[in-house]
């Protein structure tokens, strides 16, 4: 039972009942309003762990992202989708993107782990992703897809400089300046990687390159949540608030003085 996925189908409830309204079928447009209401009140309830939310729960019960759990004890895609479905409560949803920040975001190694710590030798089963060695996708490696989504939640909450250092830590060509940082990297500077190593000894290892998902979530982080470009009638324009709902990001202005 995912919670993050519950957040998800907030968001997809939110922007489906207006088109059902738009269409005169009043009913489904009600019917997913009352479910997006349910949903709400058993993640904020039953998904929050009582520092940040949690991952899902195993056919048993037993939660997935706890703090009481041997493996996987925070995950970093709940935390985002708590804030860009807009369903997770304030005050919740800021203590689970701090909750990331302190336990997920690696300054030394330059980049944000999907999950800590990675799966194991758990006794349940979560599935494929323990089929990955430990640090390596998305068993607890920095799953750049993922993790964009937070960069992207944390602008949204007004973290616009925050969101503009962590974009950078991203960035390919900031793992490739020097021949020592090319010795850990390992892989293309000009092209995004699906994942990086964040387990001894291949910590900051690349993974698969030339990844178009990551490659466009990050063209759309940069886009629309720090510079907050818009696509308007068809074309693009700088209004105040970027295409995510609820944005509150930093300035062209303050973003140049950034890069400079």
């Amino acid at each position: 039972e995912s919670v993050w996925m519950g957040f998800f189908l907030c968001e997809v409830l939110r922007r489906m009942t207006p088109i059902c309204e738009s269409r005169g079928d009043q009913a489904r447009a009600q019917r997913y309003r009352e479910h997006a209401q349910k949903l709400r009140q058993a993640l904020n309830s039953e998904g929050w762990d009582g520092e940040w939310f949690r991952r899902a729960f195993f056919d048993d019960g037993e939660p997935v992202g706890s703090a009481a759990s041997k493996e996987c004890q925070i995950d970093a895609l709940v935390q985002a989708w708590a804030v860009l479905s807009g369903a997770g409560e304030e005050t919740k949803a800021k203590q689970g993107v701090d909750a990331v920040e302190r336990r997920l975001v690696d300054e030394r190694a330059g980049l944000i782990r999907l999950l800590d710590p990675p799966f194991d030798k758990l006794d349940h089963d979560p599935g494929y992703i323990m089929g990955y060695v430990p640090g390596v996708r998305e068993n607890g490696g920095q799953y750049t897809h993922g993790v964009l989504w937070f960069i992207r939640a944390m602008a949204e909450l007004g973290r616009g400089s925050r969101a503009v250092e962590l974009l950078e830590m991203l960035n390919p060509i900031n793992h490739a300046r020097t021949p020592s940082e090319v010795g850990v990297y390992q892989a293309e500077p000009y092209v995004v990687a699906a994942d990086v190593y964040s387990q001894p000894p291949h910590v900051g290892r690349a993974g698969w390159t030339w990844y178009t998902g990551s490659a466009g979530w990050m063209w759309r982080v940069a886009v629309e949540s720090v510079l907050g470009l818009q696509m308007v009638g068809g074309s693009e324009q700088a209004e105040g608030a970027p295409a995510i709902h609820g944005s509150r990001c930093i300035s062209f202005e303050s973003f140049s003085q950034q890069r400079e």
